[in-house]
């Protein structure tokens, strides 16, 4: 086997999150923690992912789908017990099986790679990744035999006061033969501190009967920590979207104020572009060449165009064009698609609309439900009336209409190709091509009104 299985842990309910989502469902830049623990495993050449689940289990696979295989842990009685439970998977086969925690979302996938080749170029019936913490409190202790293999890992609530001082510590990460962490596992016993089945009792066992067991030890203690409080999932978030803004910074984008920028794992920004401060960038998002964003910018799910300038917006789920301008004070909704060298100006709401190449939406309007051609100009205050009280329903504004400022359409109705609605108009019925729409009450004026009412 070329590669690797992983046995991810994921099993507990995290009960210092104090909520009533899984530990491992919690979102870490911009998507659960576990699903960064199986994109590092995929990138380190896992061929197969099997996840431990308990509390929330049909959630924890819901979310996650078919990037894993699962077995259900029905009691939570320690990590060693976790494990034991894919033995009808993974009892009878030859192999590396890498095991990794759910928690821990800051896993670089080089680590992984060095854990696995020197596993193999050792022959290592295990091999352990190991960190040197500043304050080893309430990890378990690595104990190395004189000639550096691990004898034993030892519990914090296990340890004597010599092994206290060690600061080298397990991080709960290992690799495994197959065989021989089945037959190690039919050995462990719950006699310790937390009544509770130890992986850790693995090494032990296989060092006492004179099986190599090694130990890899990881760059930055930083990647290994495991999330267990609201508060290091933030710390967790910060050093995270701080490693993409330094990608992409490396990439060619320019980030005005990184510790004001906000980015998701996932999203994709081409360089020359220019993010200014108050910037949040979110989901699946893909950001063209050229393009100036923010500030105070929100963009999800959404993909954007070359050169594109959008400030002071709140876009998600749409798509724009090359050259498109947006801002400020724009809400651009799902299903909204804008062609080359839109504008769309301020205080204005777009939502489900195509809006063709060159038209202007420059300001004070609300646009749904409609598919506008190109060369559009709409007047301020324009309303696009798309819905009756029980149906949406749809208007079609053709290439070259001009709409004047304060118009109403209601849908259903198309305005033709090169025709005007005149201002204030409520347009209820199709204005042909090149003709002019008026819908409004011819004006009256009353002389002397106002002297007849003053008080």
């Amino acid at each position: 086997m070329a590669g690797f299985i992983t046995v991810v842990l994921a099993a507990g309910k995290g009960t210092r999150m104090k909520s009533a989502l899984p530990k491992v469902l919690h979102q870490v830049s911009g998507k659960p923690m576990l699903e960064h623990v199986l994109a590092a495993a995929k990138s380190a050449g896992a061929i197969k992912n099997i996840v431990i689940i308990g509390f929330g289990a049909e959630s924890v696979a819901q979310t996650i789908g078919p990037q894993a295989e699962y077995v259900v842990q029905t009691e939570q009685l320690g990590t060693g017990h976790a494990v034991l439970q894919t033995r009808d998977m993974l009892g009878n086969m030859d192999g590396t099986v890498m095991v990794l925690c759910g928690d821990t979302p800051l896993l670089r996938p080089e680590s992984l790679i060095r854990l696995f080749e020197e596993h193999r170029q050792i022959g290592a019936a295990a091999t352990v990744l190991t960190a040197e913490m500043p304050d080893p409190t309430g990890y378990g202790r690595v104990i190395r035999d004189a000639e550096g293999q691990v004898a034993k890992i030892v519990e914090h609530k296990d340890a004597n006061p010599v092994e206290r001082g060690v600061r080298e510590v397990n991080t709960g990460i290992y690799c495994f033969e197959c065989a021989k962490l089945f037959s190690a596992l039919a050995e462990i016993t719950c006699d310790n501190a937390q009544g509770e089945y130890y992986l850790t009792d693995v090494i032990s066992i296989l060092a006492n009967k004179g099986a190599k067991v090694w130990a890899v030890t990881v760059g930055d203690h930083l990647e290994t920590l495991g999330i267990n409080s609201r508060l290091q999932l933030a710390e967790a978030e910060k050093i995270l979207r701080r490693r993409k803004l330094n990608d992409l910074m490396d990439s060619g984008v320019t980030i005005m104020d990184p510790d004001s920028t906000f980015i998701d794992d996932e999203v994709v920004v081409a360089a020359d572009t220019v993010i200014y401060p108050f910037t949040w960038l979110e989901g699946r998002t893909t950001i063209g060449t050229g393009c100036v964003i923010g500030p105070s910018t929100r963009i999800a799910d959404s993909v954007i165009g070359d050169r594109a300038t959008i400030h002071f917006t709140y876009a998600h789920e749409c798509r724009t064009g090359d050259n498109v301008t947006i801002g400020p004070y724009v809400h651009i909704r799902p299903q909204t698609v804008l062609a080359d060298g839109v504008k769309i100006g301020n205080f204005n709401e777009v939502k489900n609309t195509f809006v063709g190449q060159g038209s202007k939406i420059p300001h004070l309007s609300y646009i749904g439900d409609t598919d506008m051609g190109a060369g559009v100009n709409i007047g301020s205050g324009t309303i696009t009336v798309n819905y009756d009280g029980k149906r949406k329903h749809r208007t079609t504004i053709e290439d070259d209409a001009f709409i004047g400022c304060n118009s109403n359409l209601v849908a259903p109705v198309t305005v033709g190709r090169g025709a005007y609605v005149a201002a204030g108009s409520t347009i209820t019925k199709n204005v042909p091509p090149a003709a002019l729409g008026v819908a409004r009450a011819r004006q009256a004026n009353i002389e002397g009104w106002t002297d007849k009412h003053k008080s």
